[in-house]
């Protein structure tokens, strides 16, 4: 069994996958806050599914943790997980020793990006972008992830696609992030609720002219996004994950709106067929976690590679 975990700000979603790249276990719990209280969630999501009766018989092969925050390229150091209250962490150090098997982590949109192209199926190249209360993207060719140079490749969130636009945490005016983000989307809208961007949207189709604009801003973000994954990457299809998605078909409408749009006034933007390129991932779906497995296999692979000459 290969399990995978995606460590989120308040949750932690965790899997077992079988061989043949079955879901045979899945089990979440809270995170907790801080570099210790977060190698403990980890420690005791794989307890809790080392218990499930399906993995009673089956040894453990490997471990993949998906995890917000920049992940030092060729190791397991976490660096300004901000969210759960990590500056720096060697986690794969930390909680290797426990569990006795190789540990591979890896950024959680990019685990994300290789969950949703394992669960979509196929072998053509797809691009990943997580709307959340950030927005990041990742691109998946032939079933493997492009990392870049650096690691850094699908950090499109800080681009300014509008200089003139709102002020983003980066500095720069009218980042995609400022737009469509969930955080600074929430900001702007200045209104208490437990879920801002839905409020944006029944505001927005009361006719509430400030959240029109929200939502205007939002679907035009998200749509720039598109454009620059399809524009840079070529990627088959651009799939939409992250809790923004679901707004479902009331969030796909409005982008397909902002791509219509653009694609009018450009022969070559229609030649693209953007709108028909773009899906939303179910909700739900165990995405990063299923990734993060399949990121821990590569340890166990690259570990038996070794060990044999």
């Amino acid at each position: 069994m290969r399990l995978g975990l995606d460590v989120g700000g308040t949750k932690t979603d965790a899997v077992a996958v079988a061989p043949n790249g079955t879901i045979v276990a899945r089990t979440r719990l809270a995170t907790g806050w801080g570099p210790d209280a977060v190698v403990q969630t980890i420690l005791a999501a794989v307890s809790r599914l080392c218990a499930e009766p399906a993995l009673a018989a089956a040894g453990i092969r490997s471990v993949g943790i998906g995890i917000p925050g920049r992940i030092e390229p060729g190791s397991g150091r976490v660096e300004h997980a901000v969210n759960l209250g990590v500056e720096t962490l060697d986690l794969a150090a930390a909680v290797a020793p426990a569990l006795g098997v190789p540990v591979r982590v890896e950024n959680d949109v990019k685990a994300a990006a290789l969950g949703a192209a394992s669960l979509r199926g196929g072998t053509l190249s797809m691009g990943y972008l997580n709307l959340g209360t950030g927005i990041a993207a990742a691109v998946v060719t032939d079933g493997v992830l492009w990392r870049g140079a650096r690691g850094g490749a699908g950090e499109i969130g800080h681009l300014s696609i509008d200089p003139a636009g709102p002020v983003c945490r980066c500095g720069q005016r009218g980042c995609i992030e400022a737009l469509a983000g969930g955080g600074a989307v929430s900001a702007r809208w200045r209104r208490p609720g437990a879920l801002p961007i839905r409020d944006v949207f029944d505001a927005a189709d009361a006719g509430d002219a400030a959240a029109v604009r929200l939502r205007t801003d939002l679907a035009r973000g998200v749509a720039a996004a598109i454009r620059v994954l399809v524009l840079t990457a070529d990627v088959d299809t651009v799939v939409l994950g992250g809790g923004i998605t679901a707004l479902g078909t009331r969030l796909q409408a409005e982008v397909a709106a902002q791509l219509e749009s653009s694609a009018h006034e450009s022969a070559f933007l229609r030649s693209l067929q953007l709108v028909d390129r773009v899906e939303i991932l179910p909700v739900g779906a165990p995405a990063a976690a299923l990734g993060a497995a399949l990121i821990g296999a590569e340890a166990a692979d690259e570990r038996e590679a070794l060990s044999h000459g």
